[in-house]
């Protein structure tokens, strides 16, 4: 490639308005990219969590035990397990809506039913938070994704407006006049479907992967909740 024409001599050459929308540009893909990388670890961490609790859960295992599992270190160990607070996903919404339950039933005056659905509504809640959690930096992928190509193209239009009227103070215009000013607009063009791209196919991807685990964590929730109706008239802490 001709030096004079390199992705670097374009920026340098650039006006300062279009330096400052590839600089724009550069600083936008490399956030998206932060927040695909972070949200990749964070998504397969969240599907890890429900796929070991739902088999704990799932294994016949008391409630009461599970409850402890979950929020106290095992007798005569020096393991300290993460506070409630700390708790993800189906684990978290069990902690809430079991601790809700354990609560509310304390109470003999307390309903049947309304124990049950003081216990969802607390799931409820914690699985709102969940999912604001999950869906976390999905807003700036699709701002970045939405907004890119029109930076981009902003700067390309500035930049050839410019070039043409170089042109046009001309006294014999040639291509070779024009082309480095026009190939240097373009650049934005290019910078900002770089950043467009990656940002618009994983905001897609996640967003799927997000109703996914919601779906997962509904379903939990609503099977947890038949778990503790049936609990509250029979008096037993089964969990399967």
């Amino acid at each position: 490639m001709n030096p004079d024409m390199s992705i670097l001599a374009l920026f340098l050459n650039a006006s300062l308005l279009v330096k400052l929308v590839m600089g724009l540009l550069l600083v936008a893909s490399l956030l998206s990219w932060m927040v695909i990388g972070r949200k990749w670890l964070e998504l397969k961490r969240a599907r890890k969590e429900v796929d070991q609790f739902e088999e704990r859960f799932w294994s016949g295992v008391d409630l009461v035990e599970l409850y402890r599992f979950f929020t106290q270190p095992p007798a005569g160990s020096d393991e300290k397990r993460p506070p409630p607070r700390t708790h993800t996903g189906a684990s978290a919404i069990f902690i809430r809506g079991f601790s809700e339950f354990a609560r509310l039933r304390k109470h003999s005056s307390a309903e049947p039913m309304a124990i049950v659905e003081g216990a969802s509504r607390a799931m409820r809640v914690e699985s709102t938070k969940e999912l604001d959690r999950l869906e976390g930096q999905l807003p700036l992928l699709a701002t970045i994704g939405s907004t890119s190509p029109y930076i981009g193209l902003f700067g390309t239009v500035w930049g050839i407006m410019n070039a043409f009227r170089a042109l046009g103070s001309a006294q014999h215009a040639t291509l070779a006049m024009v082309a480095p000013g026009i190939a240097e607009a373009l650049v934005a063009t290019a910078m900002g479907l770089f950043a467009a791209i990656p940002a618009v196919i994983a905001y897609n991807r996640y967003t799927h992967q997000v109703e996914q685990l919601e779906h997962r964590l509904d379903i939990f929730r609503e099977e947890f909740s038949t778990v503790l109706q049936r609990q509250v008239h029979t008096g037993r802490g089964e969990g399967g």
